[in-house]
């Protein structure tokens, strides 16, 4: 894969106020979530709301505008839908990321994001509740987060948000992980030459966003844990401040980086 994109007439000396985000979003219209991701995304990318534009991907469509140096993708999770075996507007969203990708769209996404994305290049995700984090877990970088613009700052363990029961096993050829936990391996990717990161983990949430996130999904994890385990993991959220570092750097050093 060759991402590498030129801009010709890059606009010089572009800030945050500057960017423009698209957010695509799976989430039927009575989950609160909704506004909460967007929330979460614009703070933790130190923009305002209003330059997040959501779109409903179960009943908005879908247009891939032209890249642009200003412009970038992003996509979070998806409470009830998920990649494998997806339904159409999924399927649908699965093949915009891909060809935005190609086109030489800046994307950051997580969790369902990064599960599209993986799919949507070819590689695997599975189901597997047996191994689903819920909760903070410690994650350790890989050999090649080392001189990366986005992971290069994080220590060798950090915390993370996460809210996954799916996962990948294989990543496409040409991407690279960048993190990993002790159930799941392939935590995070990057094209190499492109503007695309994804992670498995939850960047955009902090610790309190995270268990406020869980309690709206109390009855579920319920179910999913049992309500004892689904009480322990709630009151087991701890801060991750170097993962939620992380969006603040894909503006900086991905997005502004080629303005200054």
């Amino acid at each position: 894969m060759d991402f590498a994109v030129q801009w010709p007439g890059m606009p010089q000396n572009l800030s945050a106020r500057d960017l423009q985000f698209t957010l695509l979003q799976a989430r039927n219209p009575t989950d609160r979530v909704r506004n909460e991701e967007r929330d979460a995304f614009a703070n933790r990318l130190g923009v305002e709301a209003h330059q997040i534009q959501q779109v409903d991907i179960l009943r908005d469509p879908l247009e891939l505008p032209q890249p642009s140096p200003n412009h970038a993708i992003l996509v979070g999770g998806a409470g009830e839908y998920g990649v494998v075996n997806p339904i159409a507007p999924v399927q649908a969203m699965i093949d915009y990321l891909a060809t935005a990708a190609e086109h030489g769209h800046a994307i950051f996404a997580s969790c369902f994001g990064f599960q599209a994305l993986v799919v949507g290049f070819g590689g695997e995700v599975v189901e597997d509740e047996d191994n689903a984090e819920v909760g903070t877990y410690p994650l350790t970088v890989t050999e090649h987060a080392a001189g990366d613009a986005v992971f290069g700052g994080l220590p060798a363990r950090f915390n993370a948000q996460l809210g996954h029961k799916d996962r990948a096993v294989r990543l496409p050829r040409g991407m690279i992980n960048l993190a990993a936990s002790e159930a799941c391996p392939i935590q995070a990717l990057h094209i190499p030459g492109s503007r695309v990161y994804a992670t498995q983990f939850h960047p955009e949430l902090t610790w309190l966003d995270n268990r406020t996130r869980f309690l709206r999904y109390m009855d579920q994890y319920g179910r999913l844990f049992g309500q004892e385990e689904a009480q322990r993991r709630l009151d087991s959220h701890t801060p991750g401040p170097e993962a939620n570092e992380l969006l603040g750097r894909f503006v900086q050093n991905v997005l502004l980086a080629e303005s200054k």
